[in-house]
């Protein structure tokens, strides 16, 4: 589905376009969907001692809150081609809002890890982030829009780490316990995410000229094949290999975040003997990096596309994500406070730039099942920080040996990167639709640029 008048650049402070006015609201969707979605993993310490969770235990709920998002996040994708993005992320935020707000009413490790469970629907919201500005940006600059949607979304993870141990602290100093302050501290960000719900659906729409259900009564859109039905377009996008080798990848990197989310708070308390503001404060540091390193990573992604095409873009993310694996198992060596700060901003970059560029890559593999193939690429990250779960629940690994051969993983994983291949005929016709995109680019600055008015 090839989309017209999709923006050929980022204008970061215009509201009134569709396609600004859509990039915003769907990074700040998908940042307020960390409040939901990790809000309580700062808060782990306390939760430990009020519900007696043993390490296994604290392990199992990492798994749960990850888990669940690999099934949402392959079936969110075809939804998106049937029903478009704005009808799908208003309907996940409002009704994900829901067990955000609930898991104050756990009482036992079971109906905690139910509720991690339920709101592992939520991290489904990435997909459809992507898929949104896919169709709304240009080939020059969709992978520089992806990894800057997707980079300030995830800066959820790092201020989430750094704001509810705050929210915590306001309201356990109103006078309530601390078994009771980490209850209501979840219904801030439930109540937030269900306002978002409302105003995406109000001021966003699906496409550049509007909805799908108008787009394709007006024959602009017309279904195909895939398009008639959501499970469709997940077929066709699961019997491109190149898919799967995508989802390993960033099963490599955007997993290797989640998990970070989840342990890096109780990690630097144990480790370093931190109290839980300060041991938050290091750990909302990896998900700051959000705010340039994704970005950082589409814009490579697009540059390299500029001088060696498709295949460059492959190239690229082969080298962040094995620097990456690098870095990490530097990082899991480090036994003094301010070296483990340092790698671990080292290492932020390289998994966040590998992720922008993993995403530089999804618009091209399949125009028409966009949505299904975006949607089993996220599922992967996903199944990555599932898997690496098991790391951080045995008794018999320590969080830095866990570290270490996470590590190693992502290394040996990095080369799947290289089974992302594309037929010269693709290649071609991708290079003359870029080549097409920044023409237009240079003929709108042009024509700007005599739009002044003529002396008298």
């Amino acid at each position: 589905m090839e989309l017209a008048n999709k923006a050929t650049r980022i204008r970061l402070f215009d509201l009134r376009s569709v396609q600004m006015r859509t990039f915003h609201l769907t990074w700040l969707a998908f940042h307020l969907c960390f409040f939901g979605w990790f809000g309580i993993a700062p808060l782990m310490a306390v939760v430990r001692e009020d519900l007696q969770l043993d390490k296994s235990m604290i392990g199992w709920t990492i798994i749960a809150s990850v888990a669940i998002t690999v099934l949402v996040r392959f079936i969110i994708g075809p939804l998106c081609d049937k029903f478009g993005p704005r009808r799908t992320y208003a309907t996940l935020l409002t009704v994900g809002s829901l067990p955000v707000m609930g898991i104050g009413l756990a009482d036992s490790f079971e109906t905690f890890l139910l509720a991690r469970l339920a709101i592992g629907a939520i991290g489904a919201s990435f997909v459809i982030t992507q898929y949104h500005t896919s169709v709304m940006f240009a080939p020059n600059v969709v992978g520089t829009a992806n990894a800057t949607t997707a980079g300030w979304g995830n800066l959820g993870g790092g201020t989430t780490q750094i704001v509810m141990p705050l929210i915590f602290a306001a309201i356990v100093s109103l006078g309530v316990s601390e078994f009771v302050g980490w209850r209501l501290a979840m219904v801030v960000p439930g109540v937030i995410l269900f306002a978002m719900g409302v105003a995406y659906y109000l001021f966003t729409q699906d496409a550049p000229d509007g909805d799908y259900d108008a787009l394709r009564a007006a024959g602009v859109i017309p279904p195909s094949k895939a398009e008639r039905s959501s499970w469709g377009s997940f077929k066709v996008a699961a019997k491109d290999y190149r898919v799967w080798a995508l989802f390993i990848v960033y099963a490599a990197c955007f997993g290797v975040e989640l998990t970070i989310n989840n342990i890096a708070a109780i990690y630097f308390f144990d480790e370093f003997s931190l109290d839980l503001k300060t041991a938050g404060l290091i750990a909302g540091l990896f998900g700051l990096m959000n705010l340039f390193a994704r970005t950082l990573g589409g814009y490579f992604s697009d540059l390299f596309a500029r001088n060696r095409g498709l295949r460059g873009r492959v190239q690229f993310l082969f080298l962040a994500l094995f620097v990456e694996g690098v870095a990490l198992i530097v990082f899991s060596q480090m036994g003094v406070l301010a070296m483990a700060i340092v790698m671990m901003i080292v290492f932020s970059l390289f998994t966040q730039m590998a992720e922008g560029a993993t995403f530089g890559l999804v618009p091209f593999m399949n125009k028409k099942a966009l949505g299904a193939v975006a949607g089993i690429v996220g599922a992967g990250g996903n199944a990555g920080a599932v898997a690496a779960g098991f790391l951080f629940k045995s008794e018999d690994l320590s969080y830095s040996e866990g570290l270490f051969f996470l590590g190693c993983a992502v290394v040996v994983c990095s080369f799947c990167a290289f089974a992302v291949r594309f037929s010269d005929q693709t290649q071609a016709e991708e290079d003359a639709l870029l080549k097409a995109a920044l023409d237009a680019r240079e003929a709108e600055s042009h024509a700007s640029g005599h739009e002044r008015p003529v002396p008298a």
